[in-house]
């Protein structure tokens, strides 16, 4: 699942994801894991990294990350293994660079500091525009929708 996560539909995501991208809160942690572990699921969590601070995006500070990682290190069902990032919107690919950049680098500063591995496995970012430069950056998981699927069409 990608895309914000309210609290409130947590219970309904368990069941349906086997993996939840966009962690931004401890609550949502630790209702994820409640969910998961009620309905015995065990759905793999990434906690979406708020790198820009743009206001149209939701995630976490990397301020706020040790929090995260704590409550994390308490669930009993559900399991973070990485993180994810959404630049903003790039003109060219390279543009992103800097971003991906950071998120690995950030990866491997918390894993310095004693954050389990396990924690860390995974680095999501790239779309379809960009995920050239985000492998070379290190993304394990890179989100294509677009490059095989075309645009999306809204109707109004």
């Amino acid at each position: 699942m990608l895309g914000h996560l309210q609290t409130n539909k947590a219970r309904k995501a368990v069941p349906a994801f086997a993996m939840i991208q966009s962690v931004d809160s401890v609550e949502l942690i630790h209702k994820l894991d409640q969910a998961a572990a009620d309905s015995h699921h065990a759905p793999e969590l990434l906690i979406q990294v708020d790198l820009a601070g743009e206001t149209t995006k939701f995630g976490v500070p990397p301020g706020e990350m040790p929090r995260l990682f704590e409550a994390a290190a308490t669930c009993r069902a559900a399991r973070v293994v990485g993180l994810m990032t959404l630049p903003p919107f790039p003109e060219t690919p390279e543009e992103s660079r800097p971003w991906f950049r950071r998120l690995r680098e950030l990866r491997d500063q918390w894993q310095a500091s004693g954050v389990p591995a396990s924690m860390l496995r995974e680095l999501s970012m790239g779309m379809s525009g960009d995920f050239e430069v985000a492998v070379q950056e290190g993304a394990t998981i890179v989100r294509v929708g677009t490059a095989i699927f075309g645009s999306r069409h809204v109707e109004h």
